[in-house]
């Protein structure tokens, strides 16, 4: 892409420069700092883009929701992609073509089941108190020491601790939970150096070694199936097919990852963006010192967590495959051809959402597609939404005058848009 600035306003011709150049495989370090630009010219230029590499990459709402709804004629299997990426017979590429989210049914539709079975609306208004008592003790900690980072030490304090509870993973063998994370998923961006995939092979096999024995323990203690998804996935449905053994461990390896990395950017995104959008956040504000009953600020608390989604989706990107020649947005997609569904762009998109770049915590009918849609959407949407509310709440309800001590860093990631760093001071 040509190195000129990127810039939020671009005259029309810079504009189509950009959507030209475009080459997911080759961004610009200002990229990762903000694309909504670059996505907005991708949008009016070339919103179904032909890549250099011979994929796609679409940029409009319409175009992914076309794509989403058709799980026929776009399949989420990814052996076909990531073989030549990750290598025959590697670790990465094991976990990734294994895996609920790059799987079609049956496997697919075997392992969700067994997923949301865990996953009740019941079950997951039942993890509410503990969730309160570890943002609040999380909170007391900040405190005590007058601030600290929003990223370390609160958002991904929070999922790591609630997916452990789920699989029953012990206290004190959580430690590397995050790490090994943040590895895997990194070997999910568009480009990899050789360190990349030599750490995140390792870290997938260092994560095999540590499911194995747990679940070899929960095998002999099973736990309550209504609210251990490892027991669940373990046992499997009366009468229907289990998990094979490698379908199982991959599996919590996702329930892990998913649930964590994209969990911590929602939080982490939130409360970056309200020091940037100062007026979003005394409304905000203000509307919990009117609620002084917790449980009533959940829907405002709620349409406030799905605009942070829409405005700073966690996750950036999806991909498909065309298993058959399709036409989308007006143009023909060959068969076999390899696609790019951008989320963060396509939940800027004028077209459906009104001023789109502007963050509106009282932003009413707002279907964004931070969770994917159709059969893939996310499993764990509820809980992501029921961490959001009480983090986020609960940290302004605690820190109204918080302010960032530095400038925050970026994960300098395409694919899960975050910060790795984010120091804070409270008032």
């Amino acid at each position: 892409m040509n190195a000129a600035p990127i810039t939020p306003t671009m005259s029309s011709e810079r504009a189509r420069e950009i959507a030209a150049a475009f080459d997911l495989r080759a961004l610009p370090a200002d990229f990762y700092a903000n694309p909504f630009p670059v996505y907005a010219a991708l949008r009016e230029h070339e919103p179904v883009r032909r890549m250099p590499d011979g994929s796609w990459f679409l940029t409009r709402y319409a175009d992914l929701v076309a794509v989403y709804r058709d799980a026929q004629g776009f399949s989420s299997d990814k052996k076909v992609e990531f073989t030549p990426k990750y290598g025959a017979g590697s670790a990465l590429l094991a976990h990734h073509t294994t895996s609920l989210v790059f799987n079609d049914p049956p496997l697919h539709t075997r392992v969700r089941k067994l997923i949301m079975g865990a996953l009740t609306r019941r079950a997951i208004a039942g993890m509410e108190p503990g969730l309160v008592g570890l943002v609040d003790g999380l909170l007391d900690r900040l405190q005590a020491q007058g601030g600290g980072d929003l990223i370390e030490d609160f958002a991904a304090a929070i999922p790591v601790e609630i997916i452990g509870n789920l699989l029953g993973v012990p206290h004190e063998e959580r430690g590397p939970l995050r790490d090994w994370s943040l590895v895997i998923l990194g070997a999910l961006e568009p480009r990899l150096t050789p360190e990349q995939e030599e750490r995140g092979n390792r870290s997938v096999s260092e994560m095999l070694d540590y499911l194995r024995v747990l679940v070899a323990q929960r095998r002999r203690q099973p736990g309550d199936p209504e609210h251990d998804v490892l027991t669940r996935l373990i046992q499997g449905e009366q009468g229907g097919e289990q998990l094979s053994e490698p379908e199982l461990l991959q599996n919590c390896i996702f329930i892990l990852n998913a649930g964590h990395e994209t969990t911590t950017n929602l939080i982490g995104n939130a409360l970056v963006a309200l020091q940037e959008w100062p007026a979003q956040k005394e409304s905000l504000l203000r509307a919990i010192g009117r609620q002084p009953d917790w449980n009533a600020l959940e829907p405002v608390m709620t349409v406030a967590v799905d605009e942070f989604l829409r405005f700073e989706s966690s996750n950036q990107l999806g991909n498909r495959r065309a298993v058959k020649a399709m036409d989308v947005g007006g143009v023909r997609l060959e068969e076999g051809a390899l696609v790019t569904l951008c989320i963060g762009a396509a939940n800027r998109d004028p077209a459906q959402f009104e001023r789109p770049d502007e963050l509106d915590l009282a932003r009413a009918n707002n279907r964004h597609l931070a969770f994917g849609f159709g059969i893939h959407q996310c499993a764990g949407l509820s809980l992501a939404r029921l961490e959001g509310r009480v983090a986020i709440g609960r940290f302004l309800a605690r820190f109204p005058g918080y302010r960032l001590a530095a400038p925050p860093v970026r994960g300098g990631r395409a694919r899960f848009r975050g910060f790795l760093h984010a120091p804070f001071a409270v008032a």
